[in-house]
């Protein structure tokens, strides 16, 4: 078996998910909690908070990310071309987390200059870390089958941050600041971006870059650029990519307000009393009082409660529907079921328009439908930038892994602006006003436009592009052979 077909190892694979795993700690904080944070606990106003948001995200991402895409590219080390970048923004990286979410008491002009400049040198260090992990997927194997397999793994990691951020996150900020989210944030992200940091660590020292490119390749950015002009897989994929995650940024940061501001108190306390969770977290913390240790301070109000319980519900199915992915890609290829399960997962975040606020049970299961289709798809849409890489070596005898997989960064740091902000302009144009004891009727509206129509739409225009995605599982299957026959060519 050459090495670029390479048949990864469990450690290998658990290895590099835990790089996943620490850079979802923070981009899950980002999707679900940047609004909130800025808003309601550094008290930015909502308009200023877009503001930053998006241009931070811009800059950091749109801008930076190309460019580190062909530094990556360029890189000649003992280590490969993208494993060092793990190593080399490690620590960076888990400094200026802990700088984002401090919160010093400037004044209002402060509070926004200080916000800005950290959000843009977070957005900028994610970008030198996670675009070369991303790359690094597709030089570990030339396997296809071993990418969907490596995908799922990393996958399985991300649904495990997320699963931190958005249904243990509220309660452990609550128990280290003692009730203040300023200082229970602060406490919070530090232990998230220390361990983070070994995470990424341990990624560096068990993986192994092996497909290399030709010896003789040499290439100038302007020859990566004109290849990715002419490579409509790739800027398919960018688009793509760009309003998935629009869409995500879009749901993810309006859920705490719909459930906060529209859904019904006491239909949500009902709920978690009548499915035992009350009861549960009770008995939990019988049991670690009567040990002698601190009770878990779950959110008190009905509305954190059911909200943290929502996203637990959402994790759980997306990882089941996870493990259905790899099967399904191998059998029809990632385009085809990328497509058909993003457009089921869509049709029940559309459901959510009509749900009157004391239907809790069928929010809840709107939630399960949605999970278990979009973990589906979620390993896919990076296994398919591999593909692309790939695809531009069979049809340019050149490879740019690094400038390829700029495509997801880039598209993930553009629609995490774009939907990060949106959410804040869109409150803020519906007029919600942090602190209020109740929302104006036409705020609420907003508030169930975001999570439903607003979030569909970037998802069905993705679905509509795929019919233009020429990569189908018999193209899959005759990359990865030309290929491997060339590559052994160039070998021998």
């Amino acid at each position: 078996m050459s090495l670029e077909n390479f048949r990864l190892s469990v450690t290998e694979k658990i290895g590099y998910a835990l790089g996943d795993l620490a850079a979802n700690l923070i981009f899950q904080t980002l999707v679900t909690f940047i609004a909130f944070f800025y808003t309601d606990v550094y008290g930015i106003p909502a308009g200023w908070a877009a503001f930053i948001i998006f241009w931070a995200g811009i800059l950091g991402g749109a801008v930076f990310t190309p460019i580190m895409g062909a530094i990556a590219d360029r890189t000649r080390t003992r280590w490969g071309k993208f494993r060092p970048w793990i190593l080399w923004t490690a620590i960076p990286f888990g400094a200026i987390v802990m700088l984002t979410f401090a919160t010093p008491d400037f004044a209002p002009t402060g509070k926004l200059i200080y916000a800005g400049v950290t959000y843009l040198l977070l957005v900028m260090i994610y970008s030198a870390n996670n675009l070369p992990y991303s790359a690094l997927s597709g030089v570990l194997t030339g396997s296809m089958s071993e990418r969907n397999s490596l995908s799922s793994y990393r996958f399985v990691a991300v649904m495990i941050a997320q699963f931190i951020i958005q249904v243990l996150v509220l309660p452990i900020v609550l128990i280290l600041g003692d009730g203040d989210k300023a200082i229970g944030f602060e406490r919070t992200m530090t232990i998230l971006a220390a361990a983070g940091v070994v995470m990424l660590l341990i990624t560096f020292l068990t993986t192994k870059e092996r497909v290399v490119p030709r010896p003789e390749q040499e290439s100038s950015v302007k020859d990566d650029l004109r290849d990715l002009a002419r490579n409509r897989p790739w800027v398919i994929m960018l688009v793509l990519t760009t309003l998935v995650f629009v869409a995500l940024a879009l749901k993810g940061g309006s859920y705490v307000y719909y459930f906060s501001e529209y859904m019904n108190e006491p239909a949500l306390a009902a709920f978690l009393e009548n499915v035992g969770f009350n009861g549960f977290i009770d008995g939990l913390n019988n049991t670690l009082t009567g040990m002698g240790l601190t009770e878990f301070r779950w959110p008190e109000d009905p509305a954190t409660s059911a909200f943290s319980l929502y996203n637990a519900t959402s994790i759980i199915c997306q990882i089941i529907g996870i493990f259905f992915s790899k099967a399904l890609a191998d059998r029809f290829g990632k385009r085809n079921v990328f497509g058909i399960f993003l457009f089921i997962s869509t049709l029940f975040l559309l459901v959510y328009l009509v749900f009157p606020p004391d239907a809790v049970e069928l929010v809840f299961l709107a939630q399960v439908g949605h999970g278990l289709a979009y973990g589906v798809t979620v390993p896919l849409l990076w296994a398919m930038i591999a593909d692309v890489a790939d695809y531009s070596e069979w049809k340019n005898n050149r490879r740019a892994t690094g400038i390829i997989f700029s495509a997801m960064i880039f598209g993930l740091k553009v629609g995490l602006a774009i939907g990060g902000a949106l959410v804040a302009m869109l409150l803020s144009f519906y007029g919600y006003e942090a602190g209020l004891p109740s929302q104006s009727s036409d705020t609420v509206l907003g508030i169930r436009l975001l999570i439903s129509l607003y979030a569909s739409i970037p998802f069905l225009i993705g679905c509509g592009l795929l019919f233009f995605y020429e990569i189908n599982k018999e193209m899959e299957t005759n990359i990865e052979q030309d290929l491997l026959v060339s590559r052994a060519k160039n070998l021998g």
